[in-house]
């Protein structure tokens, strides 16, 4: 499967693919045309064409795709069906909402385990999770070796935290802590989530002009 120079946009647009058509399928639908699946999305089909040509060919002529299968080959793309393992920094409320409403098995990831300095969570479980002592992590990093780190720790110790876990191995990091991270390590990704970003671009919408 071809992989090469595939744009940032294509990428990000990928797991809005996924969730369509992970809605479809769960309604029964079993083919959908390029055409109606852009309406759904609000994107074009010559759009949808193209990304999906980035990854190989997809779909017949005058049949469209089999709902089933392209929902499949995304998430194989995206790595659903890899099983990475994750762990949580920060169990303060945006981390122990993560841990009790997000399912993390259904992107592929195994949740391990969850890390706070409060000694007194330490011991304690969400969602059937484990909580550990912020002393015990770097043990821990360094036998089970997760993929990614969710970052939700306080803006003041967000580096010092990132740069901790990369010298232990960790490359992947889910980012909530409103601090553009970063790192000369090599192979190291961050993802940045900024809630004020989808607010504020939802309040220019909404602004009359």
């Amino acid at each position: 499967m071809k992989r090469q120079n595939v744009s940032d946009a294509v990428i990000r647009r990928l797991p809005r693919y996924y969730r369509y058509l992970d809605d479809l399928h769960i309604r029964g639908t079993v083919r959908i045309s390029s055409s109606t699946l852009g309406e759904k999305m609000g994107i074009t089909a010559s759009q949808i064409r193209q990304d999906l040509s980035c990854f190989g060919e997809f779909g017949q002529q005058g049949y469209g795709y089999n709902v089933e299968e392209l929902r499949t080959e995304i998430g194989h793309i995206l790595g659903v069906d890899n099983q990475h393992s994750i762990i949580i920094v920060g169990v303060g409320n945006l981390g122990r909402a993560l841990m009790q409403n997000f399912h993390f098995n259904d992107t592929g990831f195994l949740l391990e385990a969850a890390f706070d300095v409060n000694p007194a969570l330490a011991g304690s479980k969400v969602g059937g999770t484990p909580i550990l002592n912020m002393t015990e992590l770097d043990r821990f990093v360094i036998a089970h070796r997760p993929d990614v780190a969710v970052l939700t720790v306080p803006q003041s110790a967000a580096q010092a935290t990132a740069n901790r876990l990369i010298d232990l191995g960790v490359r992947g990091f889910w980012n909530f802590t409103n601090v553009e991270l970063s790192s000369g390590a090599p192979g190291v990704r961050f993802e940045d989530v900024h809630f004020a970003d989808s607010l504020l671009t939802l309040s220019y919408r909404i602004t009359e002009r």
